[in-house]
C-alpha cells in the first residue's frame, strides 16, 4: 500500500512538471548551501593551517613586535631578541629546547635570472634532528642538509617547477644557484607542503646563512619544543614573565609575541565558525522558503483535484488514504530537493577545494560528513512532510458530494 502511495505521489508529481521543479528549488539551494559549506570548511581549515605550518601541539613560536608589518615574521622590529634569550629560555624548567631560527630576505640568481627569495638557518648540534622535525619536512629528491654541508641548500618545492618559479626553468640537485652573490650547490628538493612559505624556502645551515647576511647575535623567531604538550600554557606564561623581566615591559606593553599552535587553530576555528553561522542562516531562509513553497503547492493541487479527491472516496477510498497520499507527495518534493541539494553541494564541494588548492598551494580534501548527509537527507523528507501537513489535512477532510460538484 505505502509503494502504491510512493508511486502515486511521483506520478502527480510528473504531471505538474515546471511546477514541481520551482517548488524543489528552495529545499534544493538550502541544503546544497549547508552541505558545500560543511565540504569546503574542512578543506579551507587544513589549508590555512598548512600555510603557517601548525603542527606540533609541544612547541610555541616566539618572536619579537615592533615594526614588522612588513617583511617576514620577526624581522624588520625594534628590539629583536637575542641569542641571550635562546639560552634563557632553554634553561626553563618546562622547556626541552629552545632552538633560534633566522628568516632572511635574499637575492637568488638562476638562469641569467633574479628574484628575491627567503631564506632560513638549520642550527648545528643537538637540536638539528629536533629542528626538522618541529619542520616537518621531507625531500622530494636529494637528501637534507647535514652538520657540514657548507656550500649546499635544501629548495622548497616550486623550485622544482618552471611555472612556479621565476627562473624559467626547474631546478634539480646538482645544480648551482648564486645567492647573495655566493654560489651553493642544490643538495635536496622539499616535498610539496602546499604552503607558500615552505614551498618557496631556501635552507641553508646557519653558517652558510651568517656568511651572507649579517644579523649578528638577533634571532627572528625561536622554536621552544616543550617537555609535554599539558605544559604548553605554563611554558607559555613562563617564557612571557621572563621576556617582560629581560626586556624591561610591563603587562599589556609587550614587544614581543608568544603564540602556540592551540591558539592560531583556535582563532582559524573562530572565523570559518562565524562564516558558517553566517552561510547557516542564509540556507535556512532558503529552506524556510522552500517548505512555504511546498505549503502553496500543496495547497493549489489540493484546489486543483478536488474532483478527484471527490472520485477516490465515493469509490471507497478513506480519510486517511487521502492525507497519506498528499503527505507522501509532499515529503518526496522535500526528498528530491535535498537528493539534488546534497549531490550539487558535494559537487561544489570538491571544486571548490580544487581551487583553494590551485590558489594557496595546498593538498587538502573535501570533508565529506556521511552523517550529516544521511540526517539532511531524512531531514528533508520530514521538511516537505510537515510542510504537507495542513494541505492533506484539508484534502482528506472534503466531503465526497461537495467534491463531486466542484
Amino acid at each position: 500500500m505505502f509503494l502504491d502511495y510512493i508511486h502515486i505521489a511521483f506520478k502527480n508529481l510528473r504531471r505538474r512538471g515546471i511546477r514541481s521543479w520551482l517548488t524543489l528549488l528552495g529545499i534544493f539551494i538550502g541544503i546544497a548551501t549547508v552541505v558545500s559549506l560543511i565540504s569546503l570548511g574542512g578543506g579551507l581549515r587544513q589549508a590555512i593551517v598548512s600555510q603557517f605550518g601548525i603542527s606540533s601541539t609541544e612547541v610555541i613560536q616566539v618572536q619579537a613586535g615592533g615594526l614588522n608589518s612588513f617583511g617576514p615574521p620577526g624581522t624588520s622590529v625594534t628590539n629583536p631578541l637575542t641569542e641571550g634569550d635562546v639560552d634563557a629560555i632553554e634553561r626553563l624548567g618546562y622547556v626541552e629546547a629552545a632552538i633560534p631560527r633566522q628568516i632572511v630576505t635574499v637575492k637568488v640568481e638562476y638562469n641569467d635570472f633574479l628574484e628575491i627569495g627567503t631564506a632560513t638557518n638549520i642550527v648545528d648540534g643537538k637540536n638539528r634532528d629536533l629542528l626538522y622535525e618541529i619542520l616537518d619536512i621531507e625531500t622530494v629528491e636529494g637528501k637534507l642538509l647535514d652538520e657540514g654541508d657548507n656550500g649546499k641548500v635544501v629548495l622548497g618545492n616550486n623550485f622544482y617547477f618552471e611555472d612556479k618559479n621565476s627562473f624559467k626553468k626547474e631546478i634539480r640537485v646538482g645544480n648551482s644557484i648564486i645567492i647573495n652573490e655566493r654560489k651553493f650547490k642544490v643538495n635536496g628538493i622539499l616535498k610539496k607542503k602546499g604552503s607558500f612559505i615552505f614551498d618557496q624556502i631556501i635552507i641553508l645551515n646557519d653558517n652558510d646563512l651568517r656568511s651572507i647576511s649579517a644579523y649578528g647575535d638577533s634571532v627572528d623567531l625561536i622554536a621552544v619544543k616543550v617537555k609535554n604538550k599539558e605544559l604548553v600554557a605554563s611554558a607559555e606564561k613562563d617564557i612571557e614573565n621572563l621576556l617582560r623581566d629581560r626586556r624591561k615591559v610591563k603587562v599589556g606593553e609587550e614587544d614581543f609575541e608568544v603564540s602556540t599552535p592551540q591558539a592560531a587553530l583556535s582563532t582559524v576555528d573562530q572565523v570559518l565558525t562565524g562564516i558558517q553561522i553566517f552561510v547557516v542562516m542564509i540556507a535556512a531562509i532558503s529552506i524556510v522558503v522552500g517548505s512555504l513553497g511546498i505549503v502553496n503547492t500543496m495547497t493549489t493541487s489540493v484546489l486543483e483535484r478536488t474532483k478527484e479527491i471527490g472520485i477516490m472516496k465515493a469509490i471507497g477510498a478513506k480519510n486517511s488514504d487521502i492525507f497519506y497520499q498528499f503527505f507522501i507527495e509532499a515529503g518526496l518534493l522535500g526528498l528530491v530537493g535535498g537528493t539534488l541539494g546534497i549531490l550539487f553541494g558535494i559537487v561544489i564541494g570538491y571544486f571548490g577545494t580544487f581551487s583553494i588548492n590551485s590558489f594557496l598551494g595546498a593538498a587538502t580534501t573535501p570533508e565529506i560528513s556521511w552523517t550529516l548527509i544521511t540526517f539532511t537527507f531524512l531531514g528533508s523528507f520530514i521538511i516537505g512532510a510537515i510542510s504537507g501537513i495542513i494541505p492533506a489535512i484539508r484534502a482528506a477532510n472534503q466531503k465526497p458530494v461537495e467534491a463531486l460538484r466542484s
